[in-house]
């Protein structure tokens, strides 16, 4: 996929700037050429002649450097690549691609490119989550650019969340999975209803382990979910796809993250956020296993059974529902109840703080679960819209043109 790839990489200053390293390696294993450029703190922490020497190509640092220059060399550079990627990306410079600032290589060349870029922001905690860079964010969101993390965890400054430089090679999966849209300039690349809404979906079921052999699951085939993904990108959105375990493509232009767990389902969304619109079509596990083994659990001479506790999991869909910075401006649940659907849908709704629910009767004589037809309840606070039953991807169709409508209504 990225054999012959043209990748031009900007390393802005930052501890993280260490796994740059990595990533030049694992882009050229694939295939890719790989040109650097770094930013003067960036000098700081990684050097030149090491990315130089890694990617085969003088890393670049100058702006004036007049015998580039004399080519107008930030221009053709810009323009050469096939996908620009910056990782890390730091509040500062996020900050200056928002803004449209231009005072260096790096920044210079980021405002002449008219490609796609691709950023990994890393930085402290308190700077992801300051008020300021979630508005740059946003504007680069709107903007078309492809935004990879940051992940969970603990930060070399000893403080924990939000704000850790995506891993390598989650970083070269989001490359792979834009490279071809990467090659269209930025004015081409949307069209449609959602242009400029970046689409965050839920999909497929959770494993909760009992063991490293035995997990907890349900019967969720993830099909609703990534049908909406695909309309959702062909109506013009930038749609960010949380999936569970299925075994299903990730449909194209779509970012697809993969987890496991509740737990990492609740952390992946939490690092797509902000988004506009929130679609939670995922059937994330209500229970995990507290007591969970750490070797395969053994059947006992005796006949005992295990005993295993239960503790709960995050409410992903209540989360980004009662978020109160982040909640995008439509959120969208689903219900899937086997009794009492419309009674069990509307609690949900006011429970979870969301705008619509979508609720539907899996009952195993429907054949809803895991199968490839869907008959839908709309919930609002309006009252209830009782859908037809019709094929999953026209039940995704519906629902993207239903909720284009809602935000051409409310502009």
């Amino acid at each position: 996929m990225l054999t012959n790839k043209r990748i031009l990489l900007i390393i802005s200053g930052g501890i993280a700037a260490f796994k740059a390293i990595d990533l030049i390696r694992l882009l050229k294993k694939e295939g890719s050429s790989v040109k650097v450029i770094l930013t003067q703190s960036a000098t700081e922490f990684v050097s030149p002649l090491t990315l130089s020497t890694l990617s085969g190509e003088p890393a670049l640092t100058e702006l004036f450097d007049l015998t580039r220059e004399a080519e107008i060399g930030h221009i053709e550079v810009s323009r050469d690549a096939d996908l620009v990627v910056v990782a890390p990306a730091t509040a500062n410079l996020m900050a200056k691609m928002a803004h449209g600032l231009a005072d260096d290589l790096a920044s210079t060349t980021l405002l002449a490119t008219d490609k796609r870029v691709l950023i990994a922001p890393a930085m402290n905690v308190r700077m992801w989550e300051h008020p300021a860079t979630q508005r740059n964010l946003a504007l680069l969101q709107k903007d078309g650019h492809v935004i990879v993390g940051p992940d969970y965890g603990l930060m070399a400054c000893n403080e924990e969340g939000f704000g850790r430089l995506s891993e390598p090679d989650e970083i070269l999966a989001a490359i792979k999975s834009h490279i071809n849209t990467g090659m269209l300039p930025l004015e081409r690349q949307k069209t449609g209803p959602l242009a400029g809404k970046h689409v965050l979906i839920t999909a497929g079921p959770t494993h909760e382990p009992i063991d490293p052999v035995r997990y907890i699951a349900n019967r969720s085939s993830g099909k609703q979910g990534y049908a909406l993904a695909e309309q959702a990108t062909k109506a013009g959105a930038r749609v960010t796809l949380v999936s569970g375990p299925v075994a299903l493509e990730a449909p194209n232009g779509v970012q697809r993250v993969m987890v496991e767990t509740a737990q990492d389902m609740h952390e992946a969304v939490c690092a797509a956020l902000p988004a506009d619109i929130a679609i939670m079509a995922a059937a994330v596990a209500d229970w995990k296993v507290a007591n969970q083994g750490a070797e395969k659990i053994k059947k006992q001479a005796d006949g005992r059974l295990p005993h295993l506790e239960f503790t709960e999991n995050p409410d992903i869909a209540r989360f980004v529902g009662h978020h109160d910075s982040l909640r995008p401006d439509l959120v969208i649940g689903f219900a899937a109840e086997t009794i009492d659907v419309d009674v069990h849908a509307k609690a949900k709704l006011i429970k979870k703080k969301t705008d619509w629910i979508i609720a539907n009767d899996v009952s195993p004589e429907t054949g809803i679960m895991g199968g490839d037809r869907n008959q839908i309840k709309l919930i609002s606070h309006d009252g209830i819209e009782a859908w037809d039953d019709m094929p999953k991807h026209d039940v995704a169709r519906h629902l993207i043109a239903r909720i284009a409508a809602h935000f051409d209504a409310h502009l």
